[in-house]
């Protein structure tokens, strides 16, 4: 599977910000601020986000400067 931005996961699932702040349980500030790497989510975090999108942890991009 490719690995994808939290924006590109964002848009393949047909959400805008706000809907998926709410799907993970965070502020749509909070999930703005992830999308343009101004903060990331915690490590727990992470993973409840990837288990939300039915996507591996290894799949998606939090870090931009050390994705692979």
């Amino acid at each position: 599977m490719q690995k994808m931005t939290l924006k590109m996961l964002r848009v393949a699932n047909g959400l805008n910000q706000k809907q998926a702040a709410e799907l993970v349980g965070v502020s749509t500030d909070t999930w703005g601020h992830w999308e343009r790497y101004q903060t990331e989510p915690t490590i727990s975090m992470a993973y409840h986000i990837a288990n939300k999108f039915n996507m591996n942890l290894d799949d998606i991009i939090f870090l931009p400067k050390i994705a692979v």
